[in-house]
């Protein structure tokens, strides 16, 4: 096959070359409710159009690779007293995956514990190009299955406003969780 920046022969669908030259990951950090930190690892402007494949089958090949690059990596630096649960918002599958469950998944490591199907939306409304006020008037009202864990990672896939991550933690620590960071693939103000 070709790879589908540069149109080199390739194994993958984004060759390990333009891996290294546009995927690189960097990471950007801001804080929401309860001075909670949320760390990217894209830029927006710089992934935007691969973002964009998520509900489409080249999709879950790209978020693979994104997952590989940034979360994976992360799980591997990562160190903490005890396992840590890192939950995705959202994981129902579309168009045949979960492109939250991908990001999640690249996370399992000595000190982090995948869940799946934990932290889901009761309001299926999506957010997508809408407004603050919007976000603020049409809540997600998550729903959160019970799992052991006290600490957590939250995951998403795009920060926008912060809102759905903000309505994630409120879930959480109303459950007597320890949100310790949330972890998303790319920030939308950078």
């Amino acid at each position: 096959m070709k790879c589908l920046l540069c149109e080199s022969f390739s194994f993958v669908h984004i060759c390990k070359e333009c891996q290294e030259l546009f995927l690189t990951p960097s990471l950007y950090k801001r804080k929401i409710s309860n001075n909670i930190e949320v760390i990217s690892f894209y830029r927006y402007s710089d992934v935007k159009k691969l973002i964009h494949t998520k509900h489409t089958d080249i999709g879950f090949y790209i978020y693979k690779i994104l997952a590989q690059n940034s979360f994976k990596r992360f799980a591997q630096e990562f160190k903490f007293d005890n396992k840590v649960a890192s939950l995705s918002i959202d994981d129902i599958p579309k168009s045949g995956y979960s492109h939250t469950a991908i990001l999640n998944k690249n996370l399992q490591s000595n000190y982090i514990q995948p869940f799946y199907g934990r932290l889901r939306a009761s309001n299926p409304i999506t957010y997508s190009g809408q407004s603050k006020e919007f976000r603020f008037l049409n809540p997600r009202k998550f729903n959160l299955k019970e799992f052991k864990h006290e600490d957590v990672i939250i995951v998403d896939d795009i920060i926008t406003t912060g809102s759905t991550l903000t309505q994630a933690i409120n879930i959480l620590k109303q459950n007597n969780k320890n949100v310790l960071l949330c972890l998303t693939l790319v920030d939308a103000s950078k």
